[in-house]
């Protein structure tokens, strides 16, 4: 039976939750997330966590936020003048948002009559994660 190993492209279906089971995200009613085991193309917990998992195994992981979407990062939460924001801007959208020749994506967190709150951190960061994964796909890495 084949065992995934780092290089392995992969297919999960897969839950991710919170501590206290809200789920936040999950590829149930959708095509299976496809991947390459050991790479950065996702966090690095449920990237790690496929290597050594056979064809139809299921298991549920438990990610810390330092190998989810790391840590949250106070300085990266700014308020600004409402009028730096698009007006049809609300809590919870993301806007691009240029510093220097980087773009980066930013999220509305709080908003008023004169500001806006854009955070820079992943809506995730600082969160401790648990996911439940099932591979269904493994394509064997070119040896």
């Amino acid at each position: 039976m084949d065992i995934t190993k780092i290089g392995d492209r992969v297919q999960i279906h897969y839950t991710g939750r919170f501590e206290d089971d809200t789920v936040f995200d999950s590829s149930e009613g959708q095509e299976p997330l496809e991947f390459t085991a050991g790479s950065d193309e996702v966090i690095p917990g449920v990237s790690q966590a496929v290597v050594g998992m056979k064809l139809g195994e299921s298991k549920t992981i438990e990610v810390p936020a330092e190998d989810a979407y790391g840590p949250r990062l106070p300085n990266l939460e700014q308020r600004v003048p409402r009028n730096m924001v698009p007006p049809e801007a609300t809590v919870g959208d993301p806007l691009q948002a240029r510093l220097g020749e980087q773009n980066y994506v930013v999220w509305v967190t709080d908003m008023g009559d004169d500001y806006a709150v854009l955070d820079g951190n992943h809506p995730l960061a600082g969160r401790n994660l648990i996911f439940d994964i099932e591979l269904v796909s493994i394509s064997l890495a070119k040896s």
